[in-house]
């Protein structure tokens, strides 16, 4: 493929590039890395101030000072990978070497890592240059990105919404092109929601694929993954590349993987390929008004792309599946942060619904969190049965439009009330709870105006063919290059 050239090098020119197509300009030396941060800085000091997506901003001359040294590195053959001098910004939830992490929490303000966790290691390794923080709720609870740290991000499409959470503050900053790609997490949603909210893409990783850690816990921890967000699958395929990989400090991560297909073998012809759509799980998932017709008008796309579409049915109590997923959600976040609220100090600190967590947890017996993990196991003996009719089952990723970002949550969908802070996200717990890979596609607009988002859920550990599938959807629906009117 010819490589990209400018004229004079126009910064629009620069941030409007595609992922790849950057990675290949900075490899032919078409575009230098200065130029490059030079495009990023303008188009984050122009934009975020109108939606605060990315925090905690390093210093722009020491930045300047990284990207020469990167463009140094290249004129002595010193090619340090597909990142190299690209800006980056890791969500403010993993820790970053000698950058603050709050974890959106006033407990941590001004605390600086003193070592990268892995996924950012190896971002880091492979060329990035870290140039602040991606905004997060705090401890990444709830899919809506507000913190007392920093305040709230606010959506791509209409700033006076919600931005989705909790990798909110990455999903803006690439929607508005302030990132030409970023990473986030996902334990309930938190690569999906903020996806659909701002109309890109957001990939939930099989666990094992992209090193988790290092942390006090690397056996137990399934729930929570790192990932990628992007505004196309081909440059969700190229972070991921970077990301994915064994590591021996996570002895869950996955030897056999080999991570470069996720950059280079994405083409793939989907021809007779048998979609499953569970839509709203028979009824249980309660939908704002044309969230579920938007996504229904979407499934056409796969159909276009050669794919058949066919209602599908999971045979299990999805209320059972709720509970356990509060059990073993709130066990987790007890064993985690138990110390923080046994800290008087601390636990006035917290917000209400990171208390409510903890007392959760503390108050589960062993034998209700083994019940847990038997229903667990069971949901994904359930779900596991369909792929013998489906190759991929597909649902919506979110249940409403991004919402009034002066709230705290939906506390209502319809006439049905929420329960918890984060009921009204439920639709992307059967995937987290089965271990399954998910991506969120956008579906389109809503009558509002608004994006939402489809979850295209494999087998387990099928993350390259999920990808596959979405790259031919994506062409067929046209939906990811759809452009915020805020990008001019």
């Amino acid at each position: 493929m010819p490589s990209t050239h400018f004229d004079s090098h126009a910064q629009n020119d620069i941030v409007s590039l595609d992922a790849c197509a950057l990675s290949r300009a900075v490899q032919a030396r078409d575009v230098s890395c200065v130029e490059v941060m030079q495009a990023y800085l303008a188009q984050v000091g122009r934009l975020n101030p109108q939606v605060n997506a990315i925090v905690a901003m390093q210093d722009r001359d020491a930045l300047l000072a990284l990207a020469q040294e990167r463009d140094a590195q290249l004129s002595r053959g010193d090619n340090l990978g597909p990142l190299h001098g690209f800006p980056q910004a890791p969500k403010d939830i993993l820790p970053v070497a000698d950058m603050v992490t709050t974890k959106g929490s006033p407990i941590f303000a001004g605390e600086v890592s003193q070592a990268d966790a892995i996924v950012f290691e190896r971002m880091r390794r492979a060329g990035a240059i870290f140039i602040g923080r991606t905004n997060s709720p705090e401890f990444g609870l709830g899919g809506h990105t507000y913190n007392p740290v920093y305040g709230t991000t606010r959506n791509a499409f209409d700033p006076s919404r919600s931005a989705g959470g909790s990798s909110g503050g990455a999903a803006v900053a690439v929607a508005l092109h302030m990132l030409p790609f970023a990473d986030g997490t996902d334990m309930m949603g938190s690569l999906r929601t903020p996806a659909a909210f701002n109309n890109v893409f957001g990939f939930r990783s099989s666990p094992g694929c992209v090193p988790y850690g290092p942390g006090d816990d690397v056996f137990f921890q399934q729930f929570s993954v790192a990932g990628p967000v992007a505004r196309t699958v081909e440059d969700l395929g190229l972070l991921l590349s970077v990301q994915a990989g064994f590591d021996a400090r996570a002895p869950l991560s996955r030897r056999s993987d080999a991570p470069s297909a996720f950059s280079s073998a994405l083409e793939r012809d989907m021809r007779g390929t048998r979609i499953g759509w569970l839509a709203d799980l028979d009824g249980h998932l309660p939908m704002e008004p044309g969230v579920l017709e938007t996504c229904v008008s979407a499934l056409r796309h796969f159909e276009t792309a050669g794919c058949s579409v066919e209602a599908a049915r999971v045979d299990f109590d999805i209320e059972r599946l709720w509970h356990a997923w509060l059990d073993l959600r709130s066990f987790t976040f007890a064993g985690v942060n138990a110390p923080l609220y046994r800290d008087e100090t601390r636990c006035a600190l917290l917000k209400p619904e990171a208390v409510w967590e903890i007392e959760r947890g503390l108050r589960l017996s062993g034998e209700q969190v083994y019940d847990a993990v038997r229903e667990r196991s069971a949901w994904y003996r359930a779900i596991n049965a369909l792929f013998a009719r489906f190759d991929f089952l597909v649902m919506p990723a979110a249940q409403v439009f991004p919402f009034d970002a002066e709230m705290h949550w939906p506390s209502s969908i319809g006439q049905r009330k929420m329960d918890t802070y984060h009921r009204w996200m439920e639709a992307v717990v059967p995937a987290t709870m089965a271990s399954l890979p998910a991506l969120c596609a956008p579906a389109g607009f809503g009558p509002n105006g608004l994006p939402t988002g489809l979850q295209i859920i494999g087998a387990a550990q099928t993350d390259l063919a999920v990808l596959q599938m979405g790259l031919a959807y994506d062409r067929a629906s046209g939906y990811s290059r759809t452009r915020s009117t805020l990008l001019g």
